[in-house]
Parts: structure tokens; sequence; C-alpha cells
């Protein structure tokens, strides 16, 4: 098992994790906050990784802070989850994966949803496809992780709250290691919940 990729995620949160990405908390903030309120909620260590890991996509990109102003959907999500399953089980990818898909199917499936997104939110929804269609929604629940993904977006539009006290990133390392590939043995199956 490889160490490094923690430390190496870690290092990108301490360099860029002050960074706004349009909300009124940092993504450190944000990512710690994901993270305690999956916990909070009881989720097994793969949902609670992935909440903590789920914008790391944002810090691996060098198109600057106001994208989504500028017109460009950076494709975080397919960008941290390409980079997390190399090192974590699909449990642990896959919902990181889907959270931007999950937004736009609770948009389509859940009335009053688009209505209660942030105007960030709300703005980067229109450059990653919109709402889901009616077709699209129910393909969209026959994913292997479409409810841990529709679990880790609950997390992530309730985890953008000024002045939260939250447990240290350092706090959340002996779980991302015991999550960790054996490179010996091959990746998880679908989706257990």
């Amino acid at each position: 098992m490889n160490r490094k990729i923690i430390d190496e995620l870690f290092e990108r949160y301490r360099q860029f994790g002050h960074r706004s990405y349009g909300e009124e908390v940092t993504e450190l903030e944000h990512a710690l906050q994901t993270a305690l309120l999956a916990r909070e909620h009881g989720e097994e260590a793969p949902l609670i990784a992935a909440a903590l890991l789920h914008d790391c996509g944002h810090l691996l990109h060098d198109l600057g802070e106001e994208i989504a102003d500028e017109g460009i959907d950076a494709v975080h999500e397919m960008i941290g989850a390409e980079l997390l399953s190399a090192h974590f089980p699909a449990t642990v990818s896959e919902p990181v994966r889907l959270h931007v898909a999950a937004k736009r199917y609770l948009c389509q499936a859940e009335p009053g949803y688009l209505e209660g997104l942030s105007a960030a939110s709300q703005l980067s929804l229109s450059l990653q496809g919109g709402p889901m269609t009616s077709a699209e929604a129910r393909s969209f629940e026959n994913y292997p992780f479409f409810q841990s993904a529709v679990r880790l977006r609950r997390y992530d539009d309730a985890a953008k709250m000024i002045q939260v006290s939250t447990p240290s990133l350092e706090s959340f390392r002996s779980l991302l290691i015991a999550l960790l590939l054996d490179p010996s043995k091959s990746m998880g199956e679908g989706d257990s919940q």
C-alpha cells in the first residue's frame, strides 16, 4: 500500500485549501464539514473518505478559482475520481465521480431541491448539464453507487456553513490509510448500501 498518495492529497489541501470556489467557505473547510456530516450520520469509512475527498479534483487543475464565472466546467469530479480510483476502492472513488450527477438527479427528482442550491451550485449546475431528464434520472438510479452518491451530495450541499468547528485534516489520516488498496488485490465490488 502506498501511503504517499495521502501525503500528496493533504499537501494539496495545505497549499490550495484556502481557496474559495464561489462559496463562503474554503475548499478545506468544505471538505472537513462534508466528512464530519457523513461521520455524524453514521456513514461507513468509505463514504466518509469520499466526503472528505469529493472535491479534490478542484485542487488538481490549474484553472483558477473563478472558472465557473468564466463558463468553464473543469469536470473536477472526474479528475478527482480518476486519481482516487488508483489508490482507493470504488466505494470511495465512485461516489466522488457521481456526486455532480447526483446533484443533477436531485434537481429532477426532488421538488424544491434546485431552488435550495447555493448560487455557486446553481451556476455550476448550468455548466454541468442542468437537471437530468426523467429518462436520465431513471437510468442514474440503476448505477451501482447511486445511493452513496446521493447521500454524499446531501452532505456536500449542507457543508457550506461559516465558522463551523471541524476535526483537523490529519484526524482522517488513519481512516484513509485503512482504505488504501493493496496493489496485490483487485478493487472492491458494487455498492453494498
